[in-house]
């Protein structure tokens, strides 16, 4: 019986493997808190007059997609999203919709 032999040839652009990553309970945490209280009294959204805040409501939905996407243990292999979903990225985003807020 003939012997064959499979020969691979190398990708070009292949990604470099991430390994296993572990879940991050604060990142997820934040993320967590942000969706519940957000859904239990979304007012802390807006402004004193009742109208829509959409700086302070986009800077706590990127905290919060930032702390759900870090939390679970996902790591984009782009760098720029790599960053944009980093726990960093989480709080940065938290600390400037708390000085919208608070400012």
């Amino acid at each position: 019986m003939p012997v064959t032999t499979k020969i691979e040839a190398p990708v070009a652009n292949a990604a470099p493997e991430i390994s296993a990553t572990k879940m991050r309970p604060l990142s997820l945490l934040a993320a967590l808190i942000i969706m519940i209280g957000g859904s239990i009294y979304p007012f802390v959204f807006a402004r004193a007059d009742g109208s829509a805040d959409h700086g302070l409501s986009m800077l706590v939905f990127w905290a919060m997609s930032a702390g759900l996407v870090n939390g679970v243990g996902f790591v984009p292999r782009w760098p720029l999203w790599r960053w944009l979903f980093s726990g960093w990225a989480c709080l940065a985003a938290l600390l400037l919709a708390a000085w919208l807020r608070l400012g």
